[in-house]
């Protein structure tokens, strides 16, 4: 059998180490080709590039199977272009990662990494998005190794569907202490913001944004809990934002006055 085309993009760049692991994995699965932001794209969401042109470079690193390119859009740039303009044909699965720091819970909402995943569903593709719970530039992806081919080669096998994208996590664990895998709801939790407001030399204020995460949810079926408990969770995500249970309430209400 042929082997399966694995797209693998990230929010992080192109030479980021979490990006440069996740290949190394799926080279060992399939024919892989990149298409990554060429800069850091942390925080952009589901952004897209409309009021300016878009960029490609092919950097295939010499002696390199593996076809890459440098894009200078968004994640969800990248994975448009990688589908409609750079691929002779429409990939098996995408693989979005690994994201230095944590995508769980409400930050999913606010992921490149996800965001490049969830593009692929859109497009009709299985998608996973892998990050770690480590911001560090230097963090060991070593530990996440087997358990990322483990989960990749069980969505192949298992035909996982494009409209269900897998939000992956994994606790900044050395090797061998990673208690195992966790499929989980998405924690109830939010981010209390706070800005630290400056001053320029020449007298503009400027802000950083900071903040507390709060979770006040105690179910042990979450996200949160297994990556507090050492495990892997793995979120099953959808882009249908439909509130399914809120259609009846609404039908209920007098729109005329």
């Amino acid at each position: 059998m042929a082997k399966p085309l694995i797209l693998v993009t990230n929010d992080g760049g192109i030479n980021a180490p979490g990006i440069r692991n996740l290949i190394s994995v799926m080279k060992e699965i399939g024919d892989v080709i990149v298409v990554a932001p060429d800069s850091p794209q942390s925080g952009m969401g589901h952004a897209i590039t409309i009021n300016s042109t878009l960029h490609t470079s092919r950097i295939t690193p010499i002696n390199s199977e593996i076809t890459e390119y440098s894009c200078s859009g968004t994640p969800a740039d990248c994975v448009k272009l990688a589908i409609n303009e750079l691929l002779d044909r429409k990939p098996d699965i995408c693989v979005s990662g690994i994201n230095h720091g944590s995508n769980s819970s409400i930050n999913v909402v606010y992921s490149g990494t996800m965001s490049a995943a969830i593009e692929a569903g859109i497009e009709g593709i299985p998608a996973i998005g892998f990050s770690l719970l480590d911001y560090r530039w230097n963090a060991d992806f070593s530990p996440l190794k087997p358990f990322i081919e483990k989960i990749t080669r069980a969505a192949i096998q298992n035909k996982q569907r494009a409209d269900v994208v897998l939000n992956v996590n994994f606790p900044a664990l050395p090797e061998g202490e990673i208690k195992g895998i966790r499929v989980c709801r998405q924690a109830k939790a939010n981010w209390v913001e706070k800005f630290d407001k400056r001053q320029s030399p020449m007298g503009r204020d400027y802000y950083w944004l900071t903040g507390e995460f709060i979770n006040e949810d105690k179910g042990q079926d979450t996200d949160e809990w297994a990556l507090k408990e050492g495990y892997i969770s793995v979120v099953p995500t959808q882009f249908d934002l439909t509130a399914h249970h809120a259609i009846q309430e609404l039908n209920s209400w007098n729109f005329e006055n």
